[in-house]
């Protein structure tokens, strides 16, 4: 049985901003504002398009040390962007793991992170409300500091 659950972080920074930074520029900037968590993001294959396979490396001291995940989906028109992870991370106890984001625009000038994350748990496993609470808690953090670094930086997008 799939665990979903939704989440909305609220931005100051308009929606086609952040979904530039957090999505199209992602793989420079997240690792620039998260040293400790994540070291690097490298395409193995493709163009950044539907399709294309990345390889995240984590930080010392994280539970995983890499995942790959595959691009479902990219709108850049509507800010959309879906991916699977496809290898390393939790797949030891899912047998599936992806997430939906849509950035949409507020109506403060502003910006909403809409995240849906869908875990398919293998077999019997159990997932307990703290591990998706702090899956929760890093989505919003990496969202929080790539806001973060835009506001600190509002000629870099």
């Amino acid at each position: 049985m799939a665990i979903t659950y939704d989440m909305e972080i609220p931005s100051s920074i308009p929606a086609d901003k952040m979904f530039k930074a957090f999505v199209l520029e992602g793989d420079i900037i997240i690792p620039k504002v998260l040293p400790h968590a994540i070291t690097s993001v490298e395409t193995l294959e493709g163009d950044g398009g539907v399709g294309t396979i990345k390889l995240t490396t984590f930080g010392e001291g994280s539970m995983h040390k890499s995942v790959k995940h595959r691009v479902d989906g990219l709108d850049k028109k509507n800010f959309t962007y879906s991916y699977t992870i496809i290898e390393g991370g939790a797949l030891d106890v899912f047998e599936s793991i992806s997430y939906h984001i849509k950035i949409v625009a507020s109506p403060d000038g502003g910006s909403i992170c809409k995240n849906r994350s869908i875990y398919k748990p293998k077999g019997d496993a159990q997932v307990s409300e703290e591990e998706i609470k702090a899956g929760k808690e890093r989505a919003s953090g990496i969202f929080k500091k790539v806001e973060a670094y835009l506001l600190e930086n509002p000629d870099a997008y």
